[in-house]
């Protein structure tokens, strides 16, 4: 035999034992089975399971495979996946050849993630209208990747028996898909089927049911003979009507005290919307997006949809369904629905079923209902595309409860109230802020209850117990009252100040910045109404910088229905008694008793609180150009302003100076706006031409904050800044001279951002005063 003593053996490989921790949106989104496939593949041994930290990996083999597992975490996670943090350990092998999923465990707090609501996946489509499957058209379908999810859960970890799914016991075919590995459904929590699952019933306004084998087909005839059908969603109720059934749309405004204020839509596919409006390849990606919101988008010049969806308007709110049953009940039905909130106007959404017949039974013709229970309400998100990037406008279902991840942690587990419009509350823990849904305004007692159910609720499905509370200085907003009358210590922050850290925040931004803090009401230190602000600061302090010279408010919050009087308040500071002499066809439609009165009210200051919002200032020049003397819903005279303005940019004109400490005369703008009436100026260059003018004015102080300070970053923050033709203008000046420019983009620009900017503002006077 030849000698072989020469040749070495190959060498086993090396085995290797690894525990690896995952925290992030790693439940509820296939992660489990993702992981056990990848271990499968490359042969290794252990197990995974969920915890209260997220996902617990425990993997053993051959120190390549592992090296190429490891790698395969990041890389090739589930899309709905998000991992925040990834680490791991080598431990002692045990010997494990085979790979498993285990048993969630939960032994302590939690510190992972809920994943939002999810619109129903491309692949479950295809079986909803695949006439052999077994799932053919059932309302339900979900998967792994798709699905509710924040508005079916009670807590965590995010397991079956946690949801609202727990009365709904599998059937053999879902228990067998719920517990294969190399299924789509497995863990899909809310896996059902028309054999086990939730079902849809067609009721009439009074509750009683309608005989019908195909609800959704009989609910199709419903809308298409004009009737408003409520349907129950993933996160309330939606008020449906046949987009082109102009009689419907009128009954349905009638019914539900919306005068004028646009209603949503939503489309089966693009190419319908594409049909009544422009969509270019950013707005399409955000439609077809998972989250799916309400997206704004310019209407066509040949629009034939009825005016009265969004009368004045140049742009239509436009969705795509994202529930299985949106699908069936427009797919090859309907090209546009009107899909608005099942409500009464400014109250919470209707979620169950007894509260939607006793709610909704005034305004709808019939409910088209499922027993799926909605645990939290939450309603459609709404965003835009705006200079340069997309912008929320209202952030709810499909982003809540996924972190906003700070800079820097918050030493304390905080809450934050908000304020008192668009509320939204928010809790912290470590470097995560969580955002709840949209409230709505606090002066609706409804909306305030929702406001305290949703502080509930935040805190128990994240596990999170504040140990302080942050709220808005104002001592009147119902917020602020709740907060301070919590056996927890409250801090107090100023509401502009909030804006600039929020959309500092919003950033990722830690270092001082100039603000540019544009809105309509905000409690400033001097007592007085803030809102057209200049201010320089961080998270722990901020100056005044400048500010839009107070005026008057005449009849205090009527002022904000009845822009009419801002109008006279602002042609009384610029002209004084002269103001009787002035020829402007929107004092003739006032009277001359009206106008008296209200410089009076203004000379004796009686009811009239003075102000220096710039909410203020769009209302009274829209109110002068005879564009809205009287609002419908909020912002309605500063939005037909907008919508007035001829699309290209009108030179502006003088723009007025500002320095440190002084106020900024805004009388050079009323008085332009005059003369360009006098001179027969056309009313939408005017429009133009205010939105450009003030637009400069606050560069040039912006520029003088910069002199001042050393500063070169602006934050963009307010609900002015939802004003896509002024925040195009504004921030291309200000990049022209040189400015980083800060927008929100994860967070609303209005008070629907708000609560971030607490908490971390919050956070920072907690450290400056040694509480932390």
């Amino acid at each position: 035999m030849p000698d072989k003593s020469h040749l070495k053996s190959k060498p086993e490989a090396r085995l290797t034992r690894k525990r690896i921790r995952i925290n992030g949106i790693v439940q509820g989104v296939g992660f489990r089975p993702f992981v056990y496939r990848l271990a499968t593949e490359a042969g290794l041994g252990g197990f995974v399971n969920n915890d209260a930290e997220g996902v617990l990996i425990e993997v053993e083999g051959a120190s390549e495979s592992l090296d190429g597992f490891c790698g395969r975490l990041r890389s090739e996670a589930p899309p709905l996946a998000k991992i925040v943090e990834l680490t791991d350990e080598e431990m002692k092998g045990r010997g494990d050849q085979t790979f498993t999923i285990q048993v969630s465990t939960y032994d302590k707090l939690p510190s992972t993630l809920i994943s939002p609501d999810i619109a129903v996946c491309d692949d479950c489509l295809s079986e909803l209208f695949n006439p052999n499957d077994r799932r053919y058209r059932y309302p339900f379908i979900n998967c792994t990747n798709c699905g509710p999810r924040y508005t079916i859960v009670e807590g965590i970890p995010y397991d079956r028996p946690l949801t609202s799914m727990k009365v709904f016991p599998m059937c053999p075919d879902c228990e067998r898909e719920y517990h294969d590995p190399s299924d789509r459904r497995f863990h899909a929590q809310p896996n059902a089927c028309p054999e086990c699952g939730p079902a849809l019933t067609l009721r009439d306004s009074t509750g009683v049911g309608i005989e019908t084998a195909d609800p959704i087909a009989e609910a199709v005839k419903l809308l298409r003979d004009g009737k408003v059908v409520a349907v129950r969603g993933v996160g309330g109720y939606h008020l449906a009507v046949d987009a082109h059934n102009t009689e419907a749309i009128g009954e349905l405004r009638l019914r539900k005290g919306r005068a004028q204020k646009p209603f949503a839509l939503m489309a089966p596919d693009l190419e319908s919307i594409r049909k009544y409006c422009h969509v270019d390849s950013e707005h399409e990606v955000l439609l077809k997006h998972y989250t799916r919101p309400i997206v704004l988008l310019r209407k066509r010049h040949d629009c034939q949809l009825p005016e009265s969806i969004a009368s004045r308007n140049r742009y239509l709110g436009f969705m795509l369904p994202y529930s299985p049953h949106h699908h069936l009940l427009i797919r090859g039905n309907f090209d546009a629905l009107i899909m608005t909130s099942g409500n009464y106007s400014e109250e919470p959404i209707a979620i169950g079923n007894e509260e939607a017949f006793e709610r909704l039974k005034s305004m709808a013709d019939y409910l088209l209902t499922h027993n799926r229970e909605i645990l939290q309400r939450c309603d459609d998100s709404i965003a835009i595309i705006s200079a340069g990037g997309i912008q929320a406008i209202r952030r709810s279902r499909g982003y809540v409860p996924q972190p906003i991840f700070l800079k820097e942690s918050t030493r304390r587990r905080l809450l934050a109230v908000g304020g008192e419009l668009k509320n939204t509350i928010a809790l912290s823990r470590g470097n995560q802020v969580f955002l709840s849904q949209h409230v709505g305004d606090l002066d609706n007692p409804s909306a305030y209850e929702f406001f305290q159910n949703s502080i509930e609720h935040l805190g128990r499905i994240l596990e999170i117990a504040p140990e302080a509370i942050v709220c808005d200085m104002h001592p009147e907003y119902l917020s602020t009252k709740w907060a301070t009358g919590q056996q927890l210590q409250t801090v107090a922050v100023q509401h502009h100040h909030a804006h600039l850290v929020s959309v500092m925040a919003d950033n990722s931004i830690s270092e001082p910045a100039i603000g540019i803090i544009l809105d309509g009401t905000g409690y400033g230190t001097d007592g007085t109404i803030w809102g057209g602000e200049v201010i320089i600061g961080d998270a722990g302090s901020f100056e005044r910088f400048a500010w839009l010279e107070p005026v008057a408010m005449p009849g205090g919050a009527a002022a904000i229905k009845e822009p009419w009087r801002m109008a006279i308040s602002y042609l009384y500071h610029t002209f004084g008694p002269e103001i009787t002499k002035l020829d402007l066809p929107f004092l003739k439609n006032i009277g001359a008793k009206d106008i008296e009165l209200l410089i009076q009210m203004i000379d004796k200051e009686i009811n009239s609180p003075m102000t220096s919002s710039c909410g203020r200032l769009f209302d009274g020049v829209s109110a002068i150009l005879g564009i809205r003397s009287e609002i419908n819903f909020e912002a309605q005279a500063a939005v037909e302003l907008e919508m007035t303005a001829s699309e290209a940019y009108i030179t502006p004109g003088q723009a007025s100076n500002a320095s440190a400490e002084r106020a900024i005369d805004v009388t050079n703008i009323i008085r332009a706006m005059l003369d360009g009436i006098a001179r027969g100026t056309p009313v939408e260059e005017l429009a133009s031409l205010f939105h450009t003018t003030l637009a400069e004015t606050f560069v040039v102080s912006a520029k003088r904050a910069r002199e001042k300070s050393g500063i070169n970053r602006v934050g963009l923050s307010g609900g002015v800044y939802q004003n896509r033709y002024f925040t195009s203008y504004i921030v291309e000046r200000f990049k022209e001279e040189g400015f980083e420019v800060l927008q929100h983009r994860q967070v609303p620009p209005n008070d629907g951002g708000l609560a971030l900017g607490q908490i971390v503002a919050g956070d920072a006077k907690l450290r400056a005063s040694g509480t932390s």
